[in-house]
C-alpha cells in the first residue's frame, strides 16, 4: 500500500513538472521582452478579401467600398524561438495624424493602433520611425502580379502562392516565407525579414499552416 502510493506521488509531481515545463515554454514564446531586443521581423500580408468574409471583417473599416487585394497586417518583431509583445505597458499613445498617414497599407485604423500597441512597441522605435520601417518593409516586397487585382475567385495552390513570390522578388527564397490559412481561404503571406529588410529564411516557429492541396483567394471586393 505504501509503495503505491508513493508511485502515485511520483507520478503526479512528473506530471507537475511536465505541465509546469510547458506552461513555462508556452510564456517564452509570448514574453513581453524588452524593446528592441529582438533577431528578425516577419511582415504579414493579409488577403483582404478573405478576411471581409469572416465575422470580424464584416465589422471592419477595412471592408467598404474600395477594393484591396493584400494589404499590411504588421511587421512583427520575432526572436529566432517565439516572439514578444506588448514590450510597454501601458504603450505610448500612438500619434492620429500617423495612423491618418498609414491607412493607405493598413487599412483601418484600429488596426494601426493594435499593431503598434502589440508589435510596434518592441521594435525599440519610436512610433514614426516604426511606421516608416513598416513602410519601407512593404515597399521591399512586390506582390506577384496575378493577386494584384483578381476579379473573379482563385483556386491556388499553397507550393504555387511561394513560387510566385519568390520568383517576383529577387532574393526572397522559399524558406522565408510562409502562409496562414482561414478556414479554406488563404489568410495571409508572411515574409521574413532582417532587421535591416533584407530578405532571410525563417525561424523555428514560423511554420506554413496551409496543408490543403489548394486554397481560395476571394476576388477584390468593390468593383
Amino acid at each position: 500500500m505504501i509503495a503505491s502510493r508513493r508511485n502515485l506521488a511520483v507520478r503526479a509531481l512528473a506530471v507537475a513538472i511536465v505541465l509546469a515545463t510547458i506552461g513555462a515554454a508556452v510564456a517564452q514564446s509570448r514574453s513581453r521582452g524588452t524593446p528592441g531586443k529582438f533577431d528578425y521581423y516577419v511582415l504579414s500580408l493579409s488577403w483582404s478579401p478573405s478576411f471581409c468574409e469572416s465575422a470580424a471583417g464584416a465589422r471592419s473599416q477595412q471592408c467598404g467600398a474600395r477594393p484591396y487585394s493584400f494589404v499590411v497586417h504588421g511587421l512583427w518583431p520575432q526572436y529566432e524561438h517565439g516572439y514578444p509583445q506588448s514590450c510597454q505597458v501601458p504603450p505610448p499613445r500612438l500619434d492620429h495624424r500617423i495612423v491618418d498617414r498609414m491607412l493607405d497599407l493598413m487599412p483601418a485604423r484600429r488596426l494601426v493602433y493594435h499593431e503598434w500597441d502589440t508589435h510596434g512597441t518592441c521594435s525599440g522605435l519610436d512610433q514614426h520611425a516604426y511606421f516608416d520601417l513598416v513602410r519601407q518593409a512593404r515597399g521591399a516586397v512586390k506582390i506577384p502580379s496575378q493577386f494584384a487585382d483578381p476579379q473573379q475567385q482563385l483556386t491556388v495552390k499553397p507550393v504555387d502562392i511561394v513560387d510566385a513570390f519568390v520568383k517576383a522578388n529577387a532574393g526572397l527564397a522559399a524558406d522565408g516565407i510562409t502562409l496562414d490559412c482561414s478556414g479554406t481561404r488563404l489568410g495571409e503571406v508572411r515574409i521574413c525579414l532582417t532587421r535591416d529588410l533584407k530578405f532571410r529564411g525563417c525561424g523555428a516557429d514560423q511554420v506554413r499552416s496551409c496543408r490543403s492541396d489548394s486554397v481560395l483567394l476571394p476576388p477584390v471586393r468593390g468593383r
